[in-house]
């Protein structure tokens, strides 16, 4: 146990200088010094940037002297159970390490979250592509397996638009995810992602393999991307529903065009117009901000953020259900048998391992 307690030491001190704890208790005291000084809120847009800076260095800072505090404690009663000779606290300690270590290395890969987006919310938009009534089907598949998954992180996920399918599923469907790094854990998750299975609508039960995109878009601050109401188009109409005496009779959904660059964002599942309204421009927000981030965008699909192609040679998984039961990641090689779980919202395997190898998000 000894040796385990020294190697954990040796990763917490590794893990403290990739963080730069010291520069990081430096940048709280700036910030925190320069917050108090007269005027500071005058200019409120860089001074909310300044505010969310300082929130982000002191959770690195809580998080990482958590587990040194974790671990101070650790070797105390290391001590103690060594002098007593007392079983029951060495597997109290045994219990602590192997916490300590899960924590260490979930902090470690967390160090690459480090873009300015990656600690807040996203958007989480899903298009049904080659596959017909299958694709669609597949389409509300994953909207029921990502909402597993954000529910299960203690995210706050709530679908803010929808498209049903002619006869069965979704054609589209948008995810609003608030929570710690919602972005930057899901950011990974954006391309196109492939379903073999037994068609469902299919009479003579052949195999059918269908395709459905997703795209994940950082949530961000209003001043960090400014909107020009003059290039909008924004449309009117009612919600969709199960019809009869359901069917909404007000025209509360709301369509919002960009119209420099054919973004086209949608919000219908908010109690009232204003209130989608502003949820669809959160949305085009997310969207221009992916924009101004895609260097090498040459195509309107892309600058709409969107893949072109949603079929075969894009995709980023492939969820196998014929003839046999798999789930590769074809960017990281993670490869899972039990698929009924990664559908039930089981991601972390290929959250984590994207992460790890550092790999940027596949593009059509």
């Amino acid at each position: 146990m000894n040796e385990r307690l020294r190697d954990l030491r040796d990763r917490l001190t590794r893990l403290g200088a990739g963080i730069g704890v010291e520069a990081l208790r430096a940048q709280v005291r700036a910030i925190e010094e320069e917050m108090a000084r007269p005027g500071f809120w005058d200019d409120r847009a860089l001074a909310q940037a300044k505010a969310r800076e300082l929130e982000r260095a002191r959770e690195r800072l809580s998080d990482y002297e958590g587990l040194a505090a974790a671990l101070d404690e650790a070797e105390v009663l290391h001590e103690l159970a060594e002098e007593a000779g007392d079983e029951g606290t060495r597997g109290e300690v045994e219990a602590l390490l192997g916490k300590l270590e899960e924590d260490l290395e979930r902090l470690r890969i967390q160090l690459l979250l480090s873009g300015p987006y990656d600690g807040g919310d996203c958007f989480l938009a899903l298009n049904a592509g080659a596959g017909g009534k299958d694709a669609q089907d597949w389409t509300e598949m994953l909207l029921r397996m990502y909402s597993r998954f954000c529910e299960r992180a203690g995210w706050d996920v709530r679908l803010v638009d929808e498209t049903p399918g002619e006869e069965a599923g979704l054609k589209s469907a948008t995810l609003e995810v608030k929570g710690k790094n919602a972005y930057g854990l899901l950011k990974g998750e954006t391309g196109i992602h492939r379903l073999v299975r037994i068609s469902p609508f299919d009479a003579a039960a052949r195999r059918h393999t269908s395709f459905a995109s997703v795209t994940v878009t950082p949530a961000v601050p209003e001043e960090d991307v400014e909107i020009d109401e003059d290039d909008l188009r924004i449309e009117t109409f009612r919600s969709g529903g199960p019809g009869g005496q359901h069917m909404q009779k007000n025209e509360t959904a709301v369509r919002i065009t960009h119209l420099p660059t054919g973004i086209v964002v949608g919000c219908q599942n908010e109690r009232s117009q204003l209130q989608n309204k502003l949820t669809a421009l959160r949305m085009l927000r997310a969207k221009l901000r992916a924009l101004m981030e895609q260097e090498h965008a040459k195509k309107i699909e892309e600058l709409r953020g969107e893949l072109a192609e949603i079929e075969w040679g894009h995709q980023i998984r492939s969820y196998i259900l014929q003839p046999y039961q798999l789930v590769k990641d074809h960017r990281t090689g993670v490869e899972v048998g039990n698929v009924q779980a990664v559908l039930d919202g089981e991601l972390g395997p290929f959250i984590w391992a994207w992460l790890e190898q550092g790999q940027s998000p596949q593009k059509a």
